[in-house]
């Protein structure tokens, strides 16, 4: 039996259909020569305890490496084949896997890619090249300055929440880590029920979910036992308190031809997700763009930064907003009080209503350049309803910044960017 759950307060949103298995399917038909597949899983680095921090990003690699079917390699070689495209990404809170074909193909390569997400016999021989592959990676990624720097932030943002884990996980873990935990953790997280297959194109809503529906089954996918050894991981979902007083970090990085400075506040999440839309403009209107202030400001007219940009990054449980510059060592202070006055500015006088249409104007126009492909929308309805259960937020957002007024602006910098209690991260070259 399926159910179609359809909000007919939104004209936009797809249709979406859960089957009995707990499997949803989130589909809409799309005037372009092509269709998406984009599988969403519930799982990410936040889920996972710190004594397999890394394990789902890992399994994103074993997953193409064969299953009862498929043998390692053969899914990509049919991909390629068909002139489709596929690839992968894990974060904190998620993992997914696309392909994007012609319509006439979509049929055939859909389950293909189910199976390879959802019976990967994780051998342990392609268990330990690949190892050596994800230590590679990792290696690389501490040697990049801008990931190291991120790092870092995240750590000195957040206490306790697995935010501030790396979603490749440390060396040490992955080099501990066998084939069995892998089959484990797989059996325990790539259930139906975490499971959102999305798909967009140029196919009738109804093929659509007939092929992902047969395609599923014809996986043979069934529960496996898991093993005693494996604890089912929750995540946490109390937001951490935010900075009482001034939290700073200071590093020194040889490697990096600037120093870096990352100021950050605590800020809601998707659990508080009708806060985000202010700290949104707060950001694009103090950093993102040429026209932003902080910019303006501290590049253009006084020259004491070389670049500098603003972030509200939202997270599930919790979120944080970031101004991050680079710099000279000598202008870290300068640079720090002219940020905090900015902040003062505007929790005194808000913004000015030129800049708030300037950002709503912005908004829609990325809303709408950002959605013109099959792709671009499995990947906003798999994100949101992965994380929400639902893709009302996703299709209502420009709307919900529209509604913005300079109150909400301003008292959003009033309740979350105190300029008394903040974290700070310096890495000086």
């Amino acid at each position: 039996m399926l159910t179609s759950v359809l909000d007919p307060s939104v004209s936009q949103i797809p249709t979406i259909v859960n089957l009995d298995n707990g499997l949803t399917i989130i589909a809409e038909q799309m005037p372009v020569d092509a269709v998406n597949l984009n599988v969403w899983l519930r799982v990410g680095s936040a889920l996972e305890s710190n004594e397999i921090n890394g394990m789902a990003h890992f399994l994103e690699h074993m997953v193409f490496k064969g299953t009862p079917r498929l043998k390692s390699g053969e899914f990509e070689q049919r991909i390629e084949q068909r002139g489709a495209v596929t690839n992968a990404a894990t974060s904190q809170e998620y993992t997914h896997f696309y392909i994007t074909s012609a319509p006439k193909d979509f049929a055939d390569l859909v389950p293909l890619q189910l199976d390879v997400v959802l019976n990967p016999i994780i051998e342990t021989e392609a268990f330990e090249r690949e190892r050596l592959v994800v230590l590679e990676e990792i290696r690389r990624s501490y040697d990049n300055p801008n990931r190291r720097t991120f790092y870092r932030a995240m750590e000195t943002c957040f206490d306790s929440l697995p935010y501030r884990r790396s979603v490749l996980g440390p060396a040490s873990v992955i080099e501990g880590l066998t084939p069995q935990q892998m089959r484990d953790f797989h059996n325990s997280c790539y259930q139906p029920t975490s499971v959102t297959a999305v798909a967009v194109g140029n196919l009738p809503v109804e093929e659509l979910v007939n092929i992902v529906t047969n395609s599923f089954e014809q996986t043979a996918y069934s529960q496996k036992t898991i093993s005693n050894n494996f604890n089912t991981l929750t995540f946490p979902n109390t937001p951490e308190s935010p900075f009482q007083d001034i939290v700073r970090q200071e590093y020194d990085d040889d490697k990096l031809q600037q120093t870096r400075l990352i100021m950050m506040w605590k800020v809601p999440g998707f659990l508080e997700l009708n806060e985000t839309y202010a700290l949104d403009v707060l950001a694009s209107i103090l950093g993102k763009g040429k026209t932003s202030r902080l910019f303006q400001d501290l590049r253009e007219n006084q020259g004491l930064v070389s670049q500098i940009s603003v972030s509200n990054m939202t997270q599930k449980v919790q979120g944080m907003f970031y101004i991050a510059a680079k710099l000279l060592t000598d202008n870290i202070t300068e640079v720090e009080n002219n940020i905090i006055q900015h902040l003062h500015k505007i929790q005194q006088e808000s913004v000015n209503q030129e800049e708030l249409n300037r950002i709503k104007r912005q908004a829609v126009n990325r809303f709408v350049f950002n959605n013109e492909r099959p792709s671009d929308r499995t990947n906003l309805y798999g994100y949101y309803y992965s994380q929400m259960k639902d893709v009302t937020p996703a299709l209502s957002y420009p709307q919900m910044i529209q509604s913005l007024t300079l109150d909400d602006i301003q008292q959003a910098a009033q309740k979350y960017l105190n300029p008394d209690a903040y974290g700070v991260t310096v890495v000086r070259n």
